[in-house]
């Protein structure tokens, strides 16, 4: 099962984001590599900074979900003022299993 990740940043945590980032990158890369990344990407404000990530995962439940959700590096490091974790259906464009 798909699960979406909807992240958003605590304002003025840029500077959290960009320090963060390639240990996030490395964090999302393991898991594309054990198979369980759908797809991953900033949010932008007008501004065209990141304010927020939305991260698409496989997972068995929603308990396992959330686990993978909190040990990202940005979540541990504070950036997120919220993250909502919700169980999520690919229609359109999904890649072959």
């Amino acid at each position: 099962m798909y699960f979406a990740f909807l992240c958003a940043d605590k304002p003025g945590a840029l500077q959290i984001r960009l320090d963060t980032r390639p240990e996030h990158l490395a964090y999302l890369d393991a898991l594309n590599a054990e198979g369980r990344l759908g797809f991953a990407g900033p949010f932008l404000g007008d501004d065209g900074k990141p304010n927020g990530s939305l991260v698409v995962v496989k997972a068995e439940t929603i308990e396992e979900a959330r686990a993978i959700a909190g040990n990202d590096p940005y979540a541990r490091a504070g950036l997120f003022a919220d993250v909502q974790v919700k169980p999520w259906n690919w229609v359109f464009n999904k890649p072959e299993a």
